[in-house]
């Protein structure tokens, strides 16, 4: 098993994968970089868990959607159209909740 570490809004993270597969994680790593960033920008500093969560959010609802065959409707369209704020609080809310869930354990 190989190790590779990645970086995060910032912050390097070692991950483990198949050895020969270092590449692909380095890709993916870099395409969540990207959305945590992007969600970052809009909600500003919330903490890394919310960052992630939401990030995690919008990557799951726009694969939903590619293999619904819609790929031009992700929630990146959705919030566009929708109050940034009210997307945001929502998100805000369920990262709360799965935190509180997680500290519970």
């Amino acid at each position: 098993m190989a190790t590779v570490t990645v970086e995060i809004n910032g912050r390097p993270y070692a991950v483990g994968c198949a050895d020969g597969q270092e590449e692909r994680v380095r890709i993916l790593a870099k395409q969540f970089d990207g959305h945590v960033r992007q969600v970052s920008g809009e909600v500003g500093h919330v903490g890394d868990i919310r960052l992630f969560l939401m990030a995690g959010l919008m990557l799951a609802d726009e694969l939903h959607e590619v293999r619904l065959g819609n790929p031009g409707a992700s929630a990146v369209a959705a919030a566009a159209s929708a109050s940034t704020d009210g997307v945001a609080e929502a998100l805000n809310a369920v990262a709360a909740r799965l935190e509180k869930i997680a500290q519970g354990l």
